[in-house]
């Protein structure tokens, strides 16, 4: 009996297995998971161990892959709180809309996405970045009333704050947007001076 077409398939096991370390997008690294999954149980069903191969399918690529793709959804966001005066106001105007685009695209390319989360003063924000239910701030600065004429074009001056050192050297390389001023915040040292 020739058994060439099960050498072929127990060497894609090693070969997923890598390509699954080696993946940058964490998307795909789940698919050829579940892949993985699905030939270590197919090798398992043709080497005869069927309780093993139902096993593997069910706990090892269907159950684990699911509950990674939960994990990584929800865990690759970044929570950016902005003011929002009322309810019929919107959350945003002209000026914080282009940063929030530029941190969007920003972002993309480490496959996080951005989610607006309103407060209705700048204490309620505040206290949600030291509390860290957000993870950045997006608010104007005082003097942003006064309106900064340059080469003809007026420029209100935002804030954009971090509690997350991996962001802030993200945003400082990348965001070239002249109209926010960031910066980084120690949330664990601003705690213990407050206590």
């Amino acid at each position: 009996m020739n058994d060439t077409y099960l050498y072929i398939i127990i060497a894609l096991l090693p070969l997923a297995a890598g390509m699954v370390v080696t993946q940058a997008n964490p998307y795909h690294a789940l698919i050829i998971r579940g892949v993985l999954g699905a030939v270590a149980a197919l090798v398992d069903a043709v080497l005869g161990a069927v309780d093993v191969a139902l096993t593997e399918a069910l706990m090892g690529t269907m159950l684990a892959v699911t509950l990674f793709a939960v994990a990584v959804r929800s865990s690759m966001v970044m929570r950016l709180g902005v003011i929002q005066e009322d309810e019929s106001t919107e959350v945003q105007d002209e000026d914080c809309g282009k940063i929030i685009n530029d941190l969007r695209t920003i972002f993309n390319k480490y496959y996080l996405r951005i989610e607006i989360v309103p407060y209705t003063n700048t204490q309620a924000l505040q206290r949600a970045l030291m509390e860290k239910e957000i993870h950045a701030t997006c608010v104007r600065t005082a003097d942003s009333q006064q309106k900064i004429v340059g080469d003809g074009n007026e420029i209100q001056p935002y804030q954009t704050t971090t509690r997350i050192s991996r962001l802030y050297e993200i945003m400082q390389a990348e965001l070239s947007t002249p109209q926010t001023i960031l910066s980084y915040v120690n949330v664990s040292e601003l705690q213990e001076q407050h206590s």
